[in-house]
């Protein structure tokens, strides 16, 4: 990922803290944050709320930050949210450096349409690689366009980023195809009263011989 004009974003140095001075800067239109990494004391910063509400939107962002005029990358490491309202809480901000590697989990996105009768199963919502802090997928895609029953894919069959090395168990199952469980009871029922069709024919064409070697 490349540090665009809109990933910038001005960060302004706290010393206050707890939970009222946190409560305070969200309604002043900050979220309260955290930087660490790379042997350096933890910075606790104010960022302004809309921007980086905006940017938490892609999973793994990295910015650069501007604090007191030095700038610096760093990797949204974690966005600690609400869990009723939803608002952004506090956010963890990892230093990184160009050309460092980083471990994240990249979300899975599947797409295509399998095998008409079937359905794709997602088993794994995201996939922990090793990548370039500044080439961060911003998904795995996963094609399943005309899959038939039976099919599996797994962490071992996605195409990577360049650079990138899969940290998940290769055997992870991201995607399995299947005629799901309604259809197949569908199915047996229409082939068991078939079944029985046939029995009851069998039965009659077996009655009425019997009738006539009478």
């Amino acid at each position: 990922m490349s540090t665009e004009t809109d990933t910038k974003v001005n960060a302004e140095t706290r010393t206050n803290f707890g939970k009222g001075f946190a409560r305070r800067l969200r309604a002043a239109g900050q979220i309260p944050a955290v930087i660490y990494g790379h042997g350096t004391e933890p910075v606790h910063v104010a960022l302004p709320g809309h921007q980086m509400l905006l940017l938490v939107r892609r999973a793994n962002a990295v910015i650069e930050l501007v604090v007191d005029g030095a700038e610096q990358l760093v990797l949204v490491k974690d966005v600690q949210r609400d869990p009723v309202r939803q608002i952004i809480e506090h956010i963890d901000l990892l230093v990184v450096k160009k050309g460092e590697k980083v471990h994240v989990d990249v979300p899975v996105v599947v797409t295509g349409e399998p095998f008409a009768g079937t359905i794709a199963t997602q088993d794994a919502a995201s996939i922990s690689l090793e990548v370039e802090a500044t080439h961060i997928p911003n998904t795995l895609e996963v094609d399943v366009e005309g899959l038939e029953d039976g099919a599996r894919i797994t962490a071992a069959d996605l195409t990577l980023p360049r650079g990138a090395a899969l940290l998940a168990d290769p055997e992870t199952l991201v995607v399995a195809v299947s005629v799901p469980a309604a259809t197949l009871a569908a199915v047996e029922e229409i082939e068991a009263a078939d079944e029985a069709t046939a029995a009851e024919q069998a039965d009659e064409a077996e009655a009425e011989g019997d009738e006539k070697s009478e």
